[in-house]
């Protein structure tokens, strides 16, 4: 009899643990990305570069499995609060990963927040959120705005060139890529232009900067924007005549469109594919035999945001406590592609900046090299604003 029950009880605990086991929650993860227009490829390496961190972990992550739901926000920011509030509202997802545009962030940051999900930026770092508008809930895994911009004025500085060329498009991460530049470098700003985010025509800048012959020419202009302003540099017999220091204007996002107009110019960032550790040499391979391009910083960043939420899910045992959760998120437990990583008070990181070099490769293909480091576990300075300890 007692046998009997002990058999019975036994088989009805392992039929309830399958149940459960069964019945578990997926992990919801809303991607937001740029997917259609000028700014897709950037937009595309996101997305694509969360996925495949998702797909190497058998489509789990923290051992939960994963319901990805991706919202193209067409770098229109009415367009993405309308699609993020129907996926935010009412609890349905526990991350919102994204987006690429700062304007776009600033867009969605309240109504993700407001929810209660755990927002995760892989690229847009502005400065307003990294000081007081600071929250629990944020976090990047790209670098504060101006970072990558400071890196091309310290490199003017020290290369002692007097006149500068400025340009950037009229937005926030715009002017913060200005004043990141101007934070280091102390020579005189020749001109400073702003261009709307749907410039195609840069011939009259261009113009100018023939005319006023600048030291160095220091540009942001991402996606559409860069493709379209370096052919044009080309065309009109600027390059070797003029320095030309950007930031997200040559990468791997731009490169296969502008491929020999863009050797030889450099840029600024935290990794670069040949980087020389094996979490990324396994990355690039991986990436490269299932995209067929070279991945850039982009999708670098969803990658680590991807490997991020695992190992802070598996810390935290899930997603329920949202303390512990935080928590884990701020210890940052993975190995990212760009070797030292740790979370500022900011929920933004303290990392190594390098000056990077656009290069042909063996094969034809194109990407930026690491040339020197320029900075070393750099803070960005607006963390001295933010009130979360």
């Amino acid at each position: 009899m007692t046998l009997k029950f002990t058999l019975s009880l036994s088989a009805g605990v392992l039929a309830l643990g399958l149940s459960a086991a069964q019945a578990q929650e997926p992990l919801k993860i809303g991607v937001v990305s740029v997917l259609t227009g000028p700014a897709a490829a950037l937009g595309q390496q996101v997305r694509d570069g969360f996925q495949l961190a998702v797909d190497q972990n058998g489509g789990k992550l923290g051992g939960v499995p994963v319901q990805i739901t991706v919202i193209d926000d067409e770098l229109k920011p009415d367009v993405a609060v309308g699609k993020v509030r129907s996926f935010v509202e009412g609890g349905k997802v526990d991350f919102v990963v994204g987006p690429v545009f700062s304007n776009i962030l600033g867009a969605i940051a309240k109504p993700v927040l407001d929810s209660g999900a755990i927002l995760i930026s892989p690229n847009a770092g502005p400065s307003t959120m990294a000081g007081k508008a600071c929250h629990q809930n944020f976090f990047v895994t790209s670098y504060q705005n101006d970072q990558v911009h400071e890196v091309l004025g310290k490199y003017a500085q020290d290369q002692n060139y007097k006149k500068a060329y400025i340009i950037a498009p009229n937005y926030q991460a715009g002017k913060d890529s200005l004043a990141g530049f101007k934070r280091y470098f102390k020579g005189e700003i020749l001109d400073e232009i702003y261009v709307p985010l749907t410039s195609l025509d840069f011939s009259a800048e261009l113009a100018k900067i023939a005319s006023a012959k600048p030291d160095v020419v220091f540009a942001f202009l991402p996606g559409g924007l860069g493709v379209n302003f370096v052919k044009q540099w080309s065309q009109a017999g600027l390059t070797g005549k003029v320095p030309f220091l950007s930031a997200f204007t040559v990468d791997e996002s731009t490169l296969p469109a502008q491929q020999d107009a863009a050797v030889g110019m450099f840029g600024g960032m935290t990794w670069a594919p040949n980087m020389d550790n094996p979490q990324t040499k396994k990355f690039v391979a991986a990436y490269e035999a299932a995209y067929k391009i070279v991945p850039g910083s982009y999708a670098q960043q969803a990658f680590d945001a991807a490997q991020l939420i695992d190992s802070a899910v598996k810390a935290a045992g899930g997603t329920a406590d949202k303390d512990k959760l935080r928590a884990a998120i701020k210890k940052a437990d993975f190995t990212s592609l760009r070797g030292k990583f740790k979370f500022n008070t900011n929920g933004y990181p303290i990392q190594d900046f390098y000056l990077v070099k656009v290069a042909k490769r063996a094969d034809g293909k194109f990407q930026t090299e690491i040339a020197q480091k320029v900075f070393e576990d750099y803070a960005d300075p607006h963390a001295k604003d933010c009130a979360l300890k």
